[in-house]
């Protein structure tokens, strides 16, 4: 007995695709916090991890943060998971920031948090204003206000290296 076949499925252009928008606001620190992300280094660094976004089929939307320190505003692609992002980034931006130092490291995790359409201004404006931001506030106030603010519970013995 001979079954069928059936026809090729073939998709109708009129059929529902795929779409999302996973705004994502991530933040990670160099290695105990040294200070080696100069204000000369930083904008060539940013426009790098925008590369390297842009090969995971993820944007960019901004980036900046003070000499120890990283924020990333970024629209995750559908397809990508946000821990396979930031090991790319981490693991390209750190062989980057080798060529000019040589002892350069990032703290080991990030920490990420995801947001609405309707904070996207405001996160744009916290992230360009970093400098002055942490003129009051410190890396470890900062995130542990951050975690508040999108109900994270954050476990300090593990929250800093």
């Amino acid at each position: 007995m001979r079954l069928s076949t059936p026809k090729a499925c073939r998709y109708s252009p009129l059929m529902a695709s795929t779409l999302t928008k996973l705004l994502i606001h991530v933040t990670f620190s160099t290695k105990s916090r040294q200070p080696t992300i100069t204000s000369e280094i930083g904008p060539d660094l940013y426009a790098y991890t925008g590369g390297i976004c842009r090969t995971k089929k993820c944007v960019l939307l901004a980036m900046g943060g003070t000499a120890d320190h990283v924020h990333m505003f970024v629209n995750l692609a559908k397809t990508v998971a946000l821990s396979d992002l930031m090991l790319e980034v981490k693991r390209e931006t750190s062989r980057w920031m080798h060529r000019t130092t040589p002892a350069f490291q990032w703290q080991d995790g990030y920490f990420g948090f995801s947001l609405g359409e309707s904070g996207a201004q405001a996160l744009h404006q916290y992230i360009a204003t970093q400098i002055d931001h942490h003129a009051k506030v410190d890396f470890k106030d900062e995130i542990r206000a951050l975690c508040a603010k999108y109900g994270v519970k954050i476990d300090e013995r593990y929250a800093w290296d």
